[in-house]
């Protein structure tokens, strides 16, 4: 078979070695002219990389940035009968159906983790992945056995094309994103919707309760709808994390800073309540678990000013939550590159939850000032162009006692590669106070 393989990143590297190991005819097709391949593979490159691929007997979506409208453009409407993704193949081939999907706009892979480390303390082998940590095809590398459980954080990107729904899925908050890599929330809504819309009746779909639009999202499912943040799932009651009317701990001790993480908390516990009902293994892990990197993660204390790393919230509604996380006196690092958002409630965050100081950079920096100046806040400092420049702007605003929080709001392309790497940009520099 004829196989094309759309983007060489590490989704590509995956899919290609998936399908060279079947013994398929591959070739490789990138929009990079420059970018490096395995030796003697034939390729694609450069601007006309998604022309002529009606040639292909099966063309795999690697990179999930390739919008499926890009290839229709270059090929007409009948290519997407050709198109498959890792995330469709891996869904397709896994051992075992015990797949638990897992979409919103922010938390997935904070309760991705939760739910896998939950149903480990329950006695589970699990296999966490998908658009954390480990590519979906390379999951099939761990000796996945039909009794074992695979969890996948699944972004847009992957599902907008999604043909397989697992039995049960999961959706978070949903809020603008991405904005600028669809035509509009529209179609932002209906690519989540793709985790629920190819479900059986018996299957079941967990949403948030204060969410419309998650609501929304996850009615496309045929099967069983239930709510966490409000009963039937785990829900606070008198400062206690609480489903089916047992106390799994208090709101205190969850090790995961913000009141956010309670809706987490709850989202993970609901969903592990429908596989094994450990009051015990829930608690153990709420109690343990201080969070992912770059998600509200403590750096640093420097002369009584706490350094906080919030890189991954690259939306304004993300900032507004590590805002509402502290009720100390906060100078944020806010700005980065257009992703199409408005700062308007973000503005208004800032002028509520105390803020000493702002920090503005990047594209959107001067679009964040205008915002906080409409409402008569005035206590802005431009960052700069570098990480150390950023740091020190924000440390001579700040005071012992308060926190700097580098949440930025915004997508990190223009001053950075990834949300990763100015995380990692942001510890070093806070290292060299």
């Amino acid at each position: 078979m004829k196989v094309a393989i759309l983007g060489y990143a590490d989704q590509g590297k995956s899919a290609y070695e998936y399908w060279q190991a079947a013994g398929h005819e591959l070739t490789i097709c990138d929009s990079r002219p420059d970018v490096a391949l395995p030796s003697g593979v034939p390729s694609q490159l450069g601007a006309g990389y998604l022309q002529q691929l009606n040639r292909f007997d099966l063309i795999v979506r690697a990179a999930p940035t390739i919008h499926p409208r890009d290839i229709v453009a270059a090929n007409g409407p009948d290519i997407l009968a050709k198109v498959t993704s890792n995330t469709n193949e891996f869904m397709r081939v896994c051992p075992t159906k015990h797949i638990i999907g897992v979409t919103g706009t922010k938390g997935k892979g904070t309760t991705s983790t939760l739910i896998t480390k939950m149903l480990e303390a329950g006695g589970k082998r699990v296999h966490l992945g998908g658009n954390i940590g480990i590519p979906p095809l390379d999951l099939l590398q761990d000796d996945i056995q039909r009794e074992d459980w695979v969890v996948l954080e699944l972004a847009n990107f992957q599902l907008i094309d999604l043909k397989y729904s697992p039995p049960l899925a999961l959706c978070l908050m949903v809020v603008p994103e991405h904005l600028n890599w669809h035509a509009d929330m529209d179609e932002y809504i209906e690519a989540k919707k793709q985790l629920f819309a190819h479900q059986k009746p018996s299957d079941t779909a967990v949403y948030y309760a204060d969410s419309e639009v998650s609501h929304q999202i996850a009615s496309a499912s045929p099967g069983a709808k239930i709510t966490y943040f409000a009963e039937p799932g785990a829900y606070v009651r008198d400062d206690h994390i609480v489903i089916d009317n047992q106390n799994v701990c208090h709101v205190d001790e969850i090790k995961l800073p913000g009141r956010h993480n309670w809706q987490n908390a709850c989202a993970a516990a609901t969903v592990v309540w429908q596989v094994q009902q450990d009051v015990s293994a829930i608690r153990a892990v709420l109690t343990t678990f201080s969070g992912l990197e770059h998600r509200i993660e403590l750096v640093r204390t420097v002369a009584g000013v706490d350094y906080y790393d919030d890189s991954f919230a690259t939306t304004p509604e993300a900032s507004v939550v590590a805002l509402q996380a502290f009720t100390r006196p906060k100078v944020i690092i806010l700005g980065g590159s257009d992703k199409g958002a408005a700062f308007d409630e973000l503005a208004e965050a800032v002028i509520r939850e105390d803020v000493r100081q702002v920090v503005t950079v990047g594209d959107t920096g001067p679009a964040i000032g205008k915002a906080l100046h409409d409402r008569g806040f005035t206590a802005i400092t431009p960052g700069g162009t570098t990480m150390p420049e950023i740091v020190r702007a924000a440390a001579a605003a700040a005071k012992k006692g308060d926190v700097v929080l580098l949440s930025p709001g915004c997508a990190s392309f223009g001053l950075f590669n990834s949300y990763k790497e100015r995380g990692e940009l942001f510890k070093v520099a806070v290292g060299a106070l």
